[in-house]
């Protein structure tokens, strides 16, 4: 299948924090591609990426970025698709790169999630893609059904705790 989500970092370092968006993807069975391009050491590159993306049948772009936090921004110029900005979390808890991404000029937006919540930039991803497909849409809506359930399930727990000294605090 055709990737639908293209998942961009500035450097593999930003992996551990991706994977998060790769495994949610994955698991909904939403095509996905990912590849490491920098917006300093490979602009180049990423403007060629940028510009290409949409002809390659991407619906979403995902892009995360720590410090300067330059990628998202840069593709979004380049583009016409939906970019959805992950800040990573760096040398100022990641406030310097969710600053930089959410600072951006007027007629270049990037939609932005919060600090290494890069499995809410896959699910806002979906949802953007699930307006004019069916077939995500529905995985969309399982996704939130899922998260109904889990809550009833834990009040359900909860309330089969017979000693409440754990839940109250003296």
């Amino acid at each position: 299948m055709k990737p639908l989500v293209s998942i961009i970092m500035g450097s593999t370092s930003d992996l551990p924090v991706m994977e998060k968006a790769c495994k949610w993807l994955e698991e909904n069975e939403i095509p996905f591609e990912m590849s490491a391009l920098s917006a300093h050491r490979t602009p180049d590159a990423v403007e060629s990426f940028a510009k290409s993306a949409k002809d390659r049948g991407i619906k979403v772009i995902i892009a995360a970025a720590g410090m300067a936090a330059a990628l998202p921004g840069v593709i979004a110029a380049s583009t016409p698709l939906p970019v959805i900005g992950v800040p990573i979390k760096g040398m100022l808890d990641g406030l310097d790169a969710m600053l930089s991404i959410i600072q951006m000029p007027p007629g270049i937006p990037v939609a932005t999630v919060g600090v290494n919540a890069a499995q809410n930039a896959a699910i806002l991803a979906a949802q953007i893609i699930a307006l004019s497909d069916s077939d995500v849409a529905e995985k969309v809506n399982n996704h939130k059904n899922s998260l109904s359930k889990k809550i009833e399930k834990a009040n359900q727990e909860l309330a089969n705790i017979s000693d409440y000294r754990f839940l109250v605090h003296k």
